[in-house]
């Protein structure tokens, strides 16, 4: 299985087209006043948007985009009147995230994982251990950011 596309809602899709190319997503569908969607620049995953009237309460959404040159892009986006909430930080978790909101206050990160992507120090080895208590410190540093 592979992951194609996370949808997620948007109040005003005019304004989030704008704000999404300027973030370097490519625009492939256009069906306003409903949807549209967006091919990320790397690999064949697509971000899409649809019309809400309503947005999520609470925390809201969280989007992860994976960035090659996390200090680079952050700069270019600076160039163009993007705000950062949070600058490129090494995390406790091992990755390298800046964090910013979109149109709709949806959360985005952009990130930088590297090898930890996909293999952190606490990658489950044996499937019967979904969890231990040894070597979970990044793990635990991890959740407690994300549901603060």
């Amino acid at each position: 299985m592979n992951l194609n596309q996370v949808t997620v809602p948007s109040i005003d899709l005019e304004k989030s087209i704008a704000f999404y190319e300027i973030l370097g997503l490519k625009l492939i569908v256009k069906a306003l006043p409903h949807y549209v969607r967006f091919e990320c620049t790397n690999g064949s995953s697509t971000f899409s948007l649809h019309q809400t009237d309503q947005l999520p309460s609470g925390n809201g959404i969280s989007v992860y985009f994976e960035c090659d040159d996390l200090d680079q892009k952050v700069h270019q986006l600076k160039s163009k009147g993007i705000t950062l909430d949070l600058e490129p930080t090494d995390q406790s978790w091992l990755w390298r995230e800046a964090r910013l909101k979109g149109c709709d206050g949806n959360q985005l990160i952009l990130f930088y994982g590297g090898e930890n992507r996909l293999n952190p120090s606490w990658k489950i080895k044996d499937p019967k251990l979904a969890f231990t208590p040894q070597n979970n410190t990044n793990l635990k540093g991890y959740l407690n950011t994300s549901l603060n």
